[in-house]
């Protein structure tokens, strides 16, 4: 059975959404240049060998409808290349690497671009925004037993117990203040965890590590974006403690303490081991195993846990045997507990700065994580790297990938 192995990986500058620096770009415009940067970084493959382009997106609407896969090869003169767009909210890029490595695994192809894109500036534009108010009825009492919940203050507890429907439409933030009260995570911790976060990307920046991660893009009026608009310098626990909560006026969740809306994009190329070895391209990383798993959605942060649970176990690894992770930030509230349950060595942790100072574009942030991980790997000496995420709906995603190069 071939391996899949990583062969190439970029991602774009991280844009915060509608004030930011990529606002002006269409996703499909902002995606190809990405994937053809990747493409660029192994001159050795024929891109028309390319089985497929597998295309991440957590809003598949308006201009990020019309199956983007697709239109990122057409954008890149591959007529004979396939493309497909798929959808599993914040892990939608990893959905799409771990379908290249299975692919690869079944002997069903040995070329792949996985790839995530999302443009959070340009949700809705055009008459095809693609959101109308879709909710299904079923799960109205599920949203009134939330707000009540959230406005007196009760703390969390599974619905599913009392034989009644979970909210699948709860605001992200609401789920990581249900989160917090459910594991107990202060105000204080969640706020030194994202002066730690803006820190440590601030460090990053000073030695010269996102000029090597990120890749730089060309906007329509010719000018060239090659930083991340996230990170702040010198962000300190007194200023992140002035800010109020955002979801509930007695909660915890700050705009400093989770993740900002954005725009970005990101991509691997992937190959079967022995299609490297034909086309003498030196990987970057195997792929070693993956998971995915479910629990409420009312308390989607802590979908890591079982995940990366899961892809260590198939892997054969312990958690100490993970030289380096990278855990979505989507809030400090449930990057914590996920830490804590894990039994995660903080220090090999985001050790870069991850989602709360970067950014989090939703479909491209698990190929953005990738190429970090790589990149974070190489500077440090590492052989095992781990990222995992948590989605809406209550789902959580894992990769395993040891460094080859």
């Amino acid at each position: 059975m071939p391996d899949a192995v990583i062969v190439s990986a970029a991602r774009s500058p991280i844009g915060r959404a509608h004030k930011g620096s990529l606002t002006t770009l269409r996703a499909d415009d902002l995606a190809a240049q990405v994937v053809d940067a990747a493409l660029a970084a192994v001159p050795a493959l024929d891109r028309a060998a390319i089985e497929d382009v597998l295309l991440g997106c957590a809003q598949p609407a308006g201009e990020q409808g019309y199956n983007l896969g697709r239109m990122v090869a057409l954008r890149l003169d591959l007529d004979g290349v396939p493309g497909t767009t798929v959808h599993r909210y914040c892990a939608s890029s990893v959905q799409t690497t771990r379908m290249a490595l299975h692919a690869i695994r079944a002997g069903e192809g040995d070329v792949f671009v996985s790839a995530g894109v999302e443009t959070v500036s340009r949700f809705g534009k055009g008459k095809a925004d693609g959101m109308p108010a879709t909710r299904n009825p079923r799960y109205a009492d599920a949203a009134e037993r939330a707000a009540a919940r959230a406005e007196s203050g009760t703390s969390w507890a599974d619905p599913r117990e009392s034989a009644q429907l979970p909210d699948v439409y709860l605001a992200m933030g609401e789920t990581a203040e249900n989160v917090a009260q459910l594991c107990g995570v202060s105000r204080r911790a969640q706020d030194e965890y994202a002066v730690r976060s803006q820190n440590l990307a601030e460090a990053a920046a000073a030695r010269g590590f996102w000029k090597n991660d990120v890749t730089p893009v060309t906007l329509p009026d010719g000018t060239v974006v090659e930083t991340d608009d996230g990170p702040r310098a010198g962000v300190t626990l007194e200023k992140v403690e002035a800010l109020k909560p955002v979801f509930r006026p007695t909660g915890t969740v700050t705009a400093a303490n989770c993740c900002p809306l954005n725009d970005g994009a990101a991509a691997l190329v992937v190959m079967s081991d022995r299609r490297a070895r034909e086309l003498g391209i030196e990987p970057l990383a195997r792929i070693v195993s993956s998971g995915v798993s479910a629990l409420s959605p009312e308390i989607m942060g802590l979908g890591p846990v079982a995940a990366s649970r899961q892809a260590l176990a198939r892997a054969g690894l312990a958690v100490g045997d993970v030289d380096l992770v990278e855990l979505n930030e989507a809030f400090a509230a449930q990057v914590l507990p996920s830490i804590d349950q894990l039994g995660l060595d903080l220090d090999r942790v985001n050790v870069n700065g991850g989602a709360i100072a970067l950014g989090h574009p939703f479909g491209s942030t698990g190929a953005r994580m990738v190429t970090t991980l790589i990149h974070g790997l190489q500077e440090r000496d590492g052989g095992i790297g781990l990222v995992t995420l948590c989605a809406a709906g209550g789902q959580g995603m894992a990769l395993v990938i040891e460094r080859l190069n």
